[in-house]
């Protein structure tokens, strides 16, 4: 196990980021010994008022990451960045929020790339909020942020580290071919050299999770995924060829499955494990509605293809119910308990 500690990107400090990271504190005290925030200290500070839980924590600003594991009993350890932040509303997009947690992220990912910790989660940002920053303005969301970070680190260009999102719960794995873009620009963004390049990706990172030739299904495009041509020929045109060439270096892959059914055959449950470990979906919203209809509290965001480990909770900021102590933090804490089983295969 590697016994270095994570670093917690705070997210947006008006949403519900800070009050969920304090409640994985003060509830999994032992677990988090060693982490650090990357965040603002008046912003936790606030946070630990919003629920009974963490009412009796504190916060104390550190200046080195290591100095985390030499914190007292019911203390989270803050790394600040950047100036201190005003006290934004709760639940509104402010642009110092904004800018302010594209901060939080890119500090937290020099952190790993250099080394001194061991991981990186990333509570919740707001799109809109981080768009109101020209620094940010470019970046669609976290996945695209940390892998320019990662880049550059590298001294590489962006194209020539490619990465890909999975969401996963108990239930079931998705890896997404295209992220965060419109509909009509996702489906031109589907190639064969894309979709094989994802192959390549989710095989090479679920092989290192699993230990053995991952079962990887390929969901269609289009209903019935084509049915042989007459509803669309993606699944002729584009997947088979990625498909054909991804077999070709061992890859364990499906032909393209109806995406109405290939969900439910990757499913595991408590009385029937699943046909495939991990699921290609095409676009956004066909790959994630299947994993949050589950519900997000056990899903979990990672990053696959950066050099690395990066995981986050399945939701949002919640500006609706922001600093009312309601938040629930599970799922950050399932993203906590996957960064540190991620680790542990790669130390």
């Amino acid at each position: 196990m590697n016994s270095k500690g994570l670093a917690i990107s705070m997210g947006d400090a008006a949403g519900i980021g800070p009050e969920i990271i304090a409640q994985c504190f003060a509830l999994h005290a032992a677990d988090m010994r060693g982490s650090v925030v990357v965040g603002d200290v008046a912003t936790m500070q606030r946070a630990l008022a919003v629920h009974p839980a963490t009412a009796q924590w504190h916060v104390q600003r550190v200046e080195q990451v290591g100095q985390a594991l030499d914190m007292p009993t019911n203390t989270i350890a803050v790394l600040q960045v950047g100036d201190a932040l005003p006290a934004v509303p709760w639940g509104q997009v402010h642009a110092a929020a904004g800018h302010s947690a594209g901060l939080f992220v890119e500090a937290a990912a020099q952190l790993a790339l250099q080394g001194d910790v061991s991981a990186v989660v990333t509570a919740p940002l707001h799109k809109e909020a981080l768009h109101l920053s020209s620094r940010y303005q470019n970046y669609p969301g976290h996945t695209e942020l940390l892998q320019a970070c990662a880049a550059r680190f590298a001294g590489q260009a962006v194209e020539d580290m490619p990465v890909r999102m999975m969401l996963a719960n108990p239930q079931l794995r998705v890896v997404l071919v295209t992220i965060h873009m419109g509909l009509r620009q996702a489906l031109d963004a589907i190639t064969t050299p894309h979709v094989l390049q994802t192959l390549q990706i989710t095989r090479k990172a679920l092989y290192a999770m699993l230990g053995r030739e991952p079962r990887i299904a390929v969901a269609g495009v289009n209903p019935h995924a084509g049915e042989g041509g007459l509803f669309g020929r993606e699944e002729l045109d584009i997947l088979l060829p990625a498909i054909v060439q991804a077999r070709s270096e061992g890859a364990h892959v499906s032909d393209p499955i109806a995406p109405d059914t290939v969900f439910m055959r990757a499913r595991s449950t408590a009385h029937k494990p699943g046909e495939f470990d991990v699921v290609v979906a095409q676009y956004h919203d066909q790959g994630l509605i299947p994993v949050k209809y589950d519900g997000v509290s056990d899903g979990v965001n990672v990053t696959l293809g950066l050099p690395l480990v990066r995981t986050s909770p399945d939701h949002g900021t919640a500006f609706d119910i922001a600093g009312q102590g309601l938040a629930d933090p599970s799922s950050l804490w399932q993203a906590i308990a996957m960064a540190r089983q991620l680790t542990s295969l790669t130390s």
